[in-house]
């Protein structure tokens, strides 16, 4: 004797084997954990950078001026470096006002490409400037994380976001 188990009518039985199987549920949610990775440890490095009164300073042990001080002459890209020495705590607000509008953007799926077009940006930045030394370059995380924007770039956030209840209540309305 067998048993099936069914899930909701959308997505059918969990067995795969015809459309609406749970590889098909599997497919529709898989850039969720992405999403929540993302918005979360976006959220916590513009927190974490915001609270750190050493980051926000333009010198001094732990500060965003001595960090791009200390990069400038390794940097894929030293202009953008150069920018961010002419005001170092400007620049220290920016990146970590940014990783938060980003992070709450990604995880709440509000403007979600957007958002992670701004995550790409920063990462890309970052990895320019920050982490371009790194050797071997797969030791820099910046890079993984701009990679790691491009899907939720291309895909947005269509589940468990306000995207798509704004485009559901758009549908409605029609």
């Amino acid at each position: 004797m067998t048993s099936t188990y069914r899930t909701t009518p959308e997505y059918g039985s969990l067995d795969g084997g015809r459309r609406g199987g749970w590889k098909d549920m599997a497919s529709h949610y898989a850039l969720l954990p992405l999403r929540l990775f993302l918005g979360v440890t976006f959220i916590y490095a513009g927190i974490d950078k915001l609270t750190d009164s050493q980051f926000m300073a333009a010198s001094g042990t732990g500060s965003v001026g001595d960090l791009m001080r200390g990069v400038h002459d390794s940097a894929g890209v030293t202009a953008l470096v150069d920018l961010a020495l002419k005001s170092p705590e400007g620049f220290g607000y920016g990146i970590a006002l940014g990783e938060l509008a980003v992070g709450i953007g990604t995880l709440v799926g509000l403007l979600a490409r957007l958002a992670a077009l701004g995550g790409a940006l920063i990462s890309l930045s970052l990895w320019l400037t920050v982490s371009w030394a790194s050797d071997p370059y797969y030791y820099g995380n910046d890079l993984i994380y701009m990679i790691a924007w491009l899907p939720l770039v291309l895909a947005g956030a269509s589940y468990f976001s306000l995207d798509a209840l704004m485009a559901e209540r758009r549908r409605r309305m029609r």
